[in-house]
């Protein structure tokens, strides 16, 4: 192991991890890397793909069991906050009690979780079994990164991080082209049931050929309070992302939560100097790579999350495509990301990961600018460039950041930085869709009134205004019923012209802050602790 290492990495009594040597090697199925990053990929993937294929499956929701939107929303929104409030928590139980047990739980609790909803006959029970799947989900997340890290050596860890990152991409990706096809020709259920045979191979596997490993000076206590705390904080933070556009940015019940989130940060900060085994040692962001990796996957999201969001409503609502064919143009995205992720991993692990990191978030930065100059007419040719463009430069930025923040972080802590890696990609994709969804917003909001006189439309009362402004910012006509034809091309006309002058904004946001991220880029480095990876600990 090297001997310096970006933190302090002794353990209680100053005990020093156990040396790479120790352990016996990997025999036949057991503990075999590459058979180890197949069984983690299977189960990722069905948490990867629940991230965009329920939302293809909501509207049947809504209407088989008689759901409101605001209801519907907490499909989503249920999940996202049970995930990204306990995936550090969830990556320090794997650090105590090893993670090839949390992530086997996980792939059970999550396959029966997803079968629960496909059973359920109300939406209060599909809510609920909604957070246990989060909840699971991030019990495997960061095990499957720890189980990695601890698997591969480190001259092969970069590779076999983005050949995880590609199966991440390609089901984030692909997750509402299946929705799509399972909806239209099964049923809604179907969207959650087919993580039931996923979750058993995934189990089978995981029992077959997963070995545990555990650092020496792994952690033998839990910091309760430090726990609460941050799960204060991260639900704060998560909760007013969430509502802040229905609330709106300058209302009191946003700030509220955003001053509560920092108040509970500080309070978790000052209580983690203070406990024996804090949740998070603070000496980890000592580490200079490490914390740039974090708020690079921060930016990251913001950048590539929040503006994708966008994208599925212009190919759907203003190219008027089906869900199947708006999946099916984004494979380039998915295609490049695929291609890109192994091919980013070998770069780095020749070149290290500060070039291939930069020069990924400038090409985001021009994919996004050209996204900003997509019109209404542009063709699938010129879309397909763009997203091609983003899918190669997210690649390296996938598998660089997250070795930066785990090959930082001390063997004993590695379930801990597989978490903050989940947790601010997390946070980053709904800080990007709320920050753009409110650039979004504003923009439509003063631009519909003029274009909508300057058609010649009827005036519309300030009540009627904000619902057409609301339509709009989704890419939709508000156009009544009876409306004759002639005016309901009209409108749409302008309900399309002014949603894309919002994209256009909302693009050119998310490539500003892919620039800065590429400074950010710029202060990451190899892991330190990556050698202290295969052969650690067996047990």
């Amino acid at each position: 192991m090297t001997s310096q290492t970006a933190i302090d990495s002794t353990g209680p009594g100053g005990r020093t991890p156990a040396d790479p040597s120790q352990g016996p090697p990997a025999e036949g199925l057991r503990g075999h890397p590459w058979l180890t990053l197949l069984t983690v990929a299977v189960g990722v993937m069905m948490v990867a793909l629940d991230g965009t294929i329920v939302a293809i499956a909501n509207p049947a929701i809504a209407s088989d069991l008689g759901a409101t939107f605001a209801e519907v929303q907490w499909i989503t929104n249920a999940y996202f906050l049970a995930l990204a409030v306990s995936l550090i928590t969830a990556g320090k139980l794997g650090d105590r009690f090893g993670h090839r047990q949390t992530f086997l739980i996980g792939v059970v609790g999550f396959a029966a979780a997803s079968g629960a909803i496909g059973l359920s006959d109300s939406i209060a029970l599909v809510v609920v079994f909604r957070v246990l799947q989060g909840l699971f989900g991030a019990l495997l997340m960061p095990a499957a990164l720890g189980l990695l890290r601890a698997t591969f050596p480190a001259e092969k860890l970069n590779m076999a991080i983005g050949l995880w990152g590609m199966v991440i991409g390609a089901s984030t990706a692909g997750g509402p082209i299946l929705g799509g096809v399972l909806v239209e020709h099964v049923n809604w259920q179907s969207v959650f049931f087919i993580n039931v045979p996923v979750g058993a191979l995934a189990l089978v596997l995981g029992v077959l050929i997963l070995r545990d490993h555990r650092a020496e000076n792994a952690p033998r206590s839990f910091d309760l309070l430090g726990i609460a705390l941050l799960s204060g904080a991260m639900f704060c933070l998560v909760w007013a992302l969430i509502k802040a556009p229905a609330w709106g940015w300058g209302d009191g019940a946003t700030w509220a939560f955003v001053l509560g989130s920092a108040a509970l940060f500080a309070a978790f900060a000052f209580w983690e100097t203070k406990v024996r085994e804090p949740l998070i040692p603070l000496a980890l962001f000592r580490s200079v790579p490490l914390s740039a990796g974090v708020i690079l996957m921060v930016l990251m999201a913001v950048a590539f999350l929040g503006g994708l969001f966008f994208v599925t409503f212009y190919l759907q609502n203003v190219h008027g495509m089906s869900p199947i064919d708006a999946g099916l143009h984004l494979l380039p995205l998915t295609g490049m990301m695929i291609v890109g992720s192994p091919l980013a991993g070998a770069l780095i692990t020749k070149l290290g990961p500060r070039i291939p990191l930069a020069g990924g978030m400038a090409a985001t930065a021009v994919a996004m600018y050209g996204m900003s100059t997509l019109e209404t007419d542009t063709g699938s040719g010129v879309m397909s460039v763009w997203f091609a463009l983003l899918g190669l430069g997210l690649a390296p930025v996938m598998v660089g950041a997250t070795e930066v923040i785990v090959g930082n972080a001390p063997m004993e802590l590695s379930g801990v930085a597989g978490g903050l890696q989940q947790a601010a990609m997390q946070i980053g994709g709904s800080l990007g869709t709320a920050v753009l969804g409110a650039v979004m917003a504003s923009k439509v909001d003063s631009d519909l009134p003029v274009n909508w006189k300057e058609a010649g439309l009827p005036a519309l009362t300030p009540d009627r205004l904000d619902q057409a402004s609301e339509a709009v910012q989704v890419g939709a006509a508000p156009v009544g019923p009876g409306t004759p034809p002639a005016i309901a091309a009209k409108i749409a006309d302008v309900a399309h012209d002014t949603f894309i002058s919002g994209m256009s904004l909302a693009s050119l946001v998310a490539s500003g802050v892919a620039v800065v991220a590429v400074v950010v880029a710029l202060f990451t480095k190899r892991g330190e602790n990556a050698d202290a990876g295969a052969g650690v600990g067996h047990i």
